[in-house]
C-alpha cells in the first residue's frame, strides 16, 4: 500500500507540475497573440484531447514532460541564404524550417512565434520555469508556514543517567563506570520545560544550549515547569569533549580527517521536537537554499553522474546530497508513504518532495541550451542584442534569429540528456541513495 500511496503522490504531482510549467508558456504566447496549436502533457501515445477553440489539450501515456505547440517557432530560411546541403544535420535545419513553416495558416504570419519580440519571446519562454519556482514557493509556503517545520525546544525529552566519556555523533550511550549526569542528578524528569537558565530566561533551544554549553564546571539554578508548576533545581554542566560543528552543520575534521572537539559543558537530556510556524522570510529563504543548491548540482553534474555510475557499479554508497532520476525521486517518495511518520508529517515530506522537483524544473529548465527554455532565452536575447545594435548604427533591422540553425545543438543534447537519465536511473535500481 505505501508503495501505491508513494508512486500515485509522485506521479500526481509530477503531472500537475508539467501542466503548470507548460502553462506558463501558454498564457503569455496567447496574449500575445500566438496561435497555440497543442497542449499536452506526457509523451507518447494521447490517452485523452479535447480541442476547444484553436488549442487541442491532452494527456499522453508517458508524464515525463510535456510540450506546447506554439506555431511559427523557426522563422524562414534567411534572404540570400545558400541552398540547402547534403547532410544529416542540413536536413534537420531544414525540415525544422518547413514544418514551421506549414503551421501557418494563410494570413496569420503576423501570429507565428518569431514574430514576437525579443523581450515577448523571453517572457514567453521564462513564463515555463517561473511558474515552477512559484509552485515551489507556494508549496514551501505551506509547509513551513501553514503546516510548520520540526523545531526543537526547551522541552525534555529524555534523561541520560549518566556523563559519557565523549559526546559525538558516534558515541553517546553510557558506559558501566559512568558518573551520574547532572540532568539526573538534579532531578530533571521527562516532560519539563526549562524557561530559565542561570538566572536567564530561555525560550529557545538554541539560547538554552549555548547556555549549557559554556556553564561548564559551574553550579547553576534552573527553572523548569512541570504539571503546570513552577520547580527550581540546581545543576552543575559537567565538561565533556563535543564535535565541533560549522555554521553550515557539517562536522569540523582536522587535516587528517579526523573530528575537531572542544571541552563544552553538558547536563545529560534530550529535548523534543514540534512543528512550529516558520514565518514567510524563513521559507522564502529555505526556497532560495534549495535554487542555489539545485544550481551547484547542475554546474558540477558531469562529476555527479560519474560518483552516481561509480557507486552504482563499483560498489561504494552513493552520496546523499547527489543527483537522482525520475526512478530515485520516485523511490524517495515511496520511502515518506512506507515510514512510521504522523500523517502529518508524511503530507509534509510530499509537499517538500514537490516543491523540490518544482526547483528542480525551474533551474534545469534554465541551462542555455536548446531544447531547454533557456537556449530559446539567449536566441532571442541575442536576437534582441543584434536589433539594438541596428538601431543604434542606423542600419535596417535585422530580421528574426535563424533558431532552426541551433537544432543540431538541440539533437545533440537530447541524446546526452537521455544518456544522463539512463546512467543515474541504473544507479537508482542498483543501488538507490539511502535516507537513513
Amino acid at each position: 500500500m505505501a508503495w501505491v500511496i508513494g508512486i500515485a503522490v509522485f506521479v500526481v504531482g509530477l503531472v500537475v507540475s508539467i501542466g503548470l510549467h507548460e502553462i506558463g508558456h501558454m498564457v503569455p504566447a496567447k496574449r500575445f497573440g500566438v496561435r497555440v496549436s497543442q497542449y499536452m502533457v506526457g509523451f507518447g501515445p494521447t490517452l485523452w484531447s479535447r480541442t476547444k477553440g484553436e488549442t487541442e489539450y491532452g494527456l499522453k501515456a508517458v508524464p515525463l514532460g510535456g510540450y506546447v505547440r506554439l506555431v511559427g517557432m523557426y522563422p524562414p530560411a534567411p534572404a540570400g541564404a545558400r541552398p540547402r546541403r547534403n547532410g544529416f544535420f542540413s536536413q534537420v535545419v531544414a525540415d525544422a524550417r518547413d514544418a514551421s513553416t506549414e503551421e501557418i495558416r494563410p494570413g496569420e504570419e503576423h501570429r507565428a512565434f518569431y514574430n514576437l519580440s525579443a523581450p515577448k519571446k523571453v517572457v514567453v519562454m521564462l513564463g515555463g520555469p517561473v511558474m515552477n519556482l512559484l509552485v515551489a514557493v507556494v508549496l514551501t509556503l505551506v509547509v513551513a508556514v501553514g503546516i510548520g517545520v520540526p523545531t526543537v525546544t526547551t522541552t525534555v525529552g529524555n534523561v541520560t543517567p549518566c556523563v559519557p566519556a565523549a559526546v559525538t555523533a558516534e558515541q553517546s550511550e553510557c558506559g558501566a563506570t559512568d558518573p551520574q549526569s547532572p540532568a539526573a542528578a538534579a532531578g530533571l524528569e521527562a516532560g519539563d520545560t526549562i524557561v530559565a537558565f542561570d538566572g536567564v530566561p530561555v525560550d529557545s533551544w538554541d539560547e538554552l544550549s549555548g547556555a549549557i554549553q559554556g556553564a561548564a564546571d559551574e553550579t547553576v539554578p534552573v527553572v523548569v515547569e512541570r504539571d503546570g508548576q513552577r520547580v527550581e533545581l540546581t545543576m552543575t554542566p559537567v565538561p565533556v569533549a563535543r564535535q565541533v560543528v560549522a555554521a553550515d552543520g557539517t562536522l569540523v575534521v582536522d587535516a587528517a580527517g579526523e573530528p575537531v572537539t572542544e571541552p563544552a559543558g553538558y547536563v545529560g537530556f534530550t529535548p523534543t521536537a514540534e512543528r512550529r510556524s516558520a514565518g514567510v522570510g524563513p521559507a522564502l529563504k529555505l526556497t532560495w537554499q534549495q535554487v542555489s543548491g539545485t544550481v551547484g548540482i547542475i554546474a558540477t553534474l558531469p562529476v555527479k553522474v560519474a560518483d552516481a555510475a561509480s557507486a552504482a557499479f563499483g560498489g561504494g554508497e552513493r552520496d546523499p546530497n547527489g543527483v537522482v532520476s525520475i526512478v530515485g525521486v520516485g523511490q524517495i517518495a515511496v520511502a515518506i508513504a512506507d515510514s512510521d511518520n504522523a500523517v502529518v508529517t508524511q503530507v509534509a515530506g510530499f509537499l517538500s518532495l514537490l516543491a523540490a522537483l518544482n526547483v528542480a524544473l525551474f533551474v534545469f529548465n534554465l541551462i542555455p541550451l536548446l531544447p531547454l527554455d533557456g537556449g530559446h532565452v539567449v536566441n532571442a536575447l541575442y536576437e534582441g542584442a543584434k536589433r539594438t545594435v541596428a538601431r543604434v548604427r542606423g542600419l535596417p533591422r535585422p530580421g528574426p534569429a535563424d533558431v532552426a540553425r541551433m537544432m543540431p545543438v538541440a539533437y545533440v543534447m537530447f541524446f546526452v540528456l537521455l544518456g544522463v537519465g539512463a546512467v543515474l536511473i541504473l544507479a537508482d535500481v542498483l543501488n538507490p541513495i539511502r535516507l537513513t
